[in-house]
């Protein structure tokens, strides 16, 4: 049994570490200045790659994937058996829709795999643009060394994510499949990329 002289300092050491833990959160959702461009899409090429085993999740590589782009947004994910093997969305920009100019009259969000873009009166650019020059990125980490450096990549970070565009499935039925093109939107038009390297500029 915990004695009532205990309890406060308990109290004060909860308290204390949820402050500190949200302080954290906020600071690392934080954007960052990037005041370049980024002209490039994303690289993509069939593939050779052998299938990977994780956990009983069959990790099948149908195309060789490279991008650099502007970092719109990022969210973690705990639950679920998609967070098992991706837990951590990336909204990526690349074109226009790495500009500043342009994001600056978006609001950008991400919840339930999904990346959401809205604007007030007229869109900067058109939103045929918006879709071919930005993606919802659900991200596979090679090791553990690559998820440490994925979850501490911060909104407006230039990043360089090389790895495959992946189908996944497993023996029970359940399966989680990439797109393969960058003009599509709605359900199934995310990337799900095995990331096996990442650069942050």
């Amino acid at each position: 049994m915990i004695s009532e002289s205990v309890k406060p300092w308990l109290v004060g050491l909860l308290t204390a570490s949820c402050i500190g833990y949200f302080l954290y959160d906020r600071a690392a959702r934080r954007p960052v200045a990037f005041a370049g461009t980024i002209a490039e899409s994303p690289m993509q090429a069939t593939t050779r790659a052998t299938a990977l085993e994780r956990a009983g999740y069959a990790i099948e590589p149908v195309a060789a994937y490279t991008v650099r782009a502007r970092v719109l947004s990022t969210e973690r994910y705990r639950m679920g058996r998609e967070a098992d093997l991706s837990p951590v969305d990336f909204a990526l920009g690349w074109g226009p829709m790495a500009e500043t100019a342009v994001l600056d009259r978006l609001t950008i969000s991400q919840s339930n795999r999904w990346y959401q873009y809205r604007w007030e009166n007229a869109p900067p650019i058109e939103p045929s643009l918006i879709i071919s020059s930005s993606a919802n990125t659900h991200l596979v980490p090679a090791d553990e060394a690559i998820k440490d450096r994925l979850l501490n990549v911060r909104a407006g970070s230039v990043v360089t994510l090389t790895g495959y565009l992946v189908n996944i499935k497993h023996a029970d039925g359940w399966s989680w499949r990439s797109s393969l093109r960058r003009d599509d939107s709605g359900d199934g038009s995310c990337e799900l990329m095995w990331v096996t390297d990442l650069s942050v500029e």
